[in-house]
């Protein structure tokens, strides 16, 4: 099983020795989840007590909130990306990496040829001739992005020769200009499937709330692999009502914008910096002795050794901000040995 950020127990005792932290202590950047999630109202008891039924208003929450009806509720987007590779027949598939490590590794589980093309655009992986290309929009670590019109236009080349396009927009829902759910499985795209997620935007992880987006063809399959129930009855009322308020969604997106501008500023002097509106991605040499450094401090950020790269989500209240900026100002390359991806 792959590890992923927010494994905060893990660090708390593997670096319990620098300092009397508790877990609460810790300030978890590793994710990129809004540390500013959606406030969730107080459920209906109900909710509890009755199981789960499809027509109390989420699918059509979401439908509006995407603008797509061709729509499965999956309990987190990571079922999606397990579930999807076992509804083609072997084939060859490219992702574009570094990426979201699930995608190649359920693809290749279900028998799937995998190309991997390393730091390739999306012109090239066209250029490869696979039938099947998966990306994640904004991409997940790198922070880079692919305009709509671009994936659009893929879709439609790919389509030419039968083949599909996969896109993970886990990170779309502070940018919805760039994302392209609203045409997945349409006549304009029918070859186009499309996962979004609740867990970073509205930062309702905990919550397993994702969609795709997809024909109905596909939908139905993933709807028979999934059976009933799939999102708890607490979970579709708290995800329902994130999804239509419009007004909380806008001025998040500005608080994003103004958070993550923020963000790339502070670690800018560190190395070279991409970013999303939910986490800044750092390249540099020492990104494994700034982790380790900044571990040492109770703060956890998520390292990718292979690739060179730290990626940083964004402090929550004044007090995290001037906690990370300190960390960072007390920084001396090479204080700490590289530390290991977590």
């Amino acid at each position: 099983m792959l590890e992923h950020g927010g494994r905060l127990r893990a660090a708390a005792r593997q670096y319990a020795s620098f300092g009397d932290w508790t877990l609460a202590d810790w300030l978890d950047l590793s994710t990129g989840i809004n540390p500013c999630a959606y406030p969730v109202p107080a459920i209906d008891p109900a909710c509890w007590q009755r199981l789960p039924e499809d027509d109390d208003g989420l699918e059509d929450a979401a439908a509006a909130y995407y603008g797509n009806p061709r729509l499965l509720a999956m309990p987190g987007s990571q079922v999606a990306i397990q579930l999807l590779p076992t509804l083609f027949a072997p084939l060859a598939v490219a992702c574009l990496t570094p990426i979201y490590e699930e995608h190649p590794q359920a693809w290749r589980r279900a028998g799937h040829r995998l190309r991997r093309l390393q730091h390739a655009s999306l012109t090239r992986a066209l250029a490869v001739a696979t039938p099947l290309v998966v990306l994640c929009n904004p991409n997940n670590p790198t922070a880079s992005s692919v305009s709509a019109d671009a994936l659009l236009d893929a879709a439609r080349q790919l389509q030419r020769r039968g083949g599909w396009l996969v896109v993970d927009e886990a990170f779309a829902d502070a940018a919805p200009e760039n994302g392209v759910c609203a045409l997945a499985g349409s006549d304009v795209a029918p070859n186009l499937i499309v996962l979004r997620s609740l867990g970073k935007f509205f930062g309702l992880a905990g919550a397993r709330v994702g969609f795709v987006f997809a024909a109905a063809d596909k939908l139905e399959s993933l709807r028979a692999a999934i059976g009933p129930w799939p999102l708890s009855g607490p979970a579709r009322a708290v995800a329902r009502q994130a999804l239509a308020d419009r007004s909380w969604q806008a001025q998040t997106r500005r608080h994003l914008a103004a958070a993550a501008a923020r963000l790339a500023a502070l670690l800018a002097p560190f190395g070279e910096i991409a970013s999303t509106a939910l986490f800044a991605t750092l390249a540099t040499p020492h990104a494994g002795s700034l982790c380790e450094h900044l571990a040492r401090q109770a703060i956890l950020l998520r390292h990718f050794p292979e690739h060179g790269l730290l990626r940083c989500g964004l402090p929550g209240g004044e007090a995290e901000w001037q906690r990370l900026a300190d960390a960072l100002a007390s920084w001396i390359p090479g204080d700490a040995d590289d530390g290991q991806d977590r």
